[in-house]
């Protein structure tokens, strides 16, 4: 009955799993699942541990890479946070230079800095290179 532990690792590595969804912990458990079975078959203690690890170390570098390869292929990497606003547009809402200024992006007004150096007056539309911590970068559209 030993190797009920090892079952009740793996599913308490698979509800890890469910909260995390990084295809960490599955392989963890799939090498307990490995541990619990050699147990089955009448392995040592110290056996079990070695046919878990190295399941586990298996799964991890060669399975696990390959799936997330797969998953990455099949779903759409959509960006988030501060990623999500590079490239947006935003309106000048106080003269943005080198050294500072405001812009309206996304609804919000943030601190922003001009990519280029230049002076960009209220009113005139620009383009978000990149976020510096919470100061937008900007430049100006094409057709301002």
């Amino acid at each position: 009955m030993d190797w009920l532990w090892w079952v009740g690792g793996a599913l308490l590595l698979g509800i890890l799993e469910m909260l995390m969804l990084d295809l960490v912990f599955i392989m963890f458990a799939g090498g307990a699942l490995a541990g619990g079975l050699a147990n089955l078959l009448g392995a040592e203690l110290w056996l079990q541990v070695v046919v878990a690890a190295v399941t586990s170390a298996v799964l991890l570098f060669a399975l696990r890479p390959w799936l997330l390869h797969r998953l990455r292929d099949r779903t759409q990497l959509v960006e988030t946070n501060t990623a999500a606003l590079v490239g947006r547009p935003a309106v000048v809402v106080s003269t943005v230079t080198g050294e500072g200024g405001r812009v309206k992006l996304a609804g919000e007004v943030w601190s922003a800095r001009a990519a280029a150096g230049v002076s960009i007056p209220p009113g005139v539309s620009v383009r978000v290179d990149r976020i510096d911590g919470a100061t937008a970068v900007v430049a100006p559209t094409d057709a301002a």
